[in-house]
């Protein structure tokens, strides 16, 4: 790099899914697909990824509100994470990795609790007009089959994973939804598969999409 001469921009990928698709998983390996790359990552997560936000996850996540107080929540996470994480690493030339971000709040909040899509348009809009991920893998599973894999696990449950079966599978028609409008950010990954294969298609978009 010449001296003086400003790094290129980071790129930002993020993972989303319903709950038990797997996703989360697989961030790790991701992470140290890239870095095995040479480039410098981070790992992080929303809600939270800050002090604040994860102060504000753990109420989003046990605590009953009404819904636009939960978007309004999830939002407000979502700015700070921006402005102290995200925003910073991407400028400094380091890659984001990123376990769910804007695409999560229209799958759940208006996609499995029915909040207005112009209100979520409006939120995104005011907290990162100007910024979407480079790559956004989407892991797609079968309602029934990821809350067979919720019920097995061996933990308490947060309050999204203990919703009815039609609120998860209304999560994921909005997920689809929302790939189907933006097919070159979004790609859709087969999350029924063995974690090897899964991981080579995770790995093959990152160098597809984004190397």
């Amino acid at each position: 790099m010449i001296p003086g001469e400003r790094k290129p921009r980071g790129k930002f990928i993020t993972f989303e899914g319903i709950d038990g698709a797997g996703k989360s998983s697989h961030i790790a390996a991701a992470a140290a697909f890239v870095r095995g790359r040479g480039l410098p990552v981070i790992s992080t997560r929303e809600p939270g990824g800050t002090p604040l936000g994860e102060k504000l996850r753990e109420l989003l996540l046990h605590e009953a509100m009404h819904l636009e107080t939960e978007a309004l929540l999830m939002f407000a996470a979502r700015r700070e994470h921006l402005a102290q994480v995200i925003e910073p690493a991407l400028e400094r030339g380091d890659w984001v990795i990123c376990d769910r971000f804007s695409d999560a709040t229209y799958a759940y909040q208006s996609g499995g609790r029915g909040l207005e899509r112009r209100k979520f348009t409006q939120l995104e809009q005011w907290v990162h007009a100007d910024l979407q991920p480079d790559l956004t893998l989407l892991f797609d599973l079968p309602s029934p089959i990821a809350g067979r894999r919720i019920a097995a696990q061996a933990r308490e449950l947060d309050r999204f994973e203990h919703e009815r079966a039609d609120f998860h599978e209304r999560v994921r028609v909005a997920y689809l939804e929302r790939a189907a409008a933006a097919p070159r950010r979004m790609r859709v990954i087969d999350a029924d598969q063995v974690p090897e294969t899964i991981q080579k298609l995770v790995e093959t978009n990152i160098v597809t999409y984004c190397l």
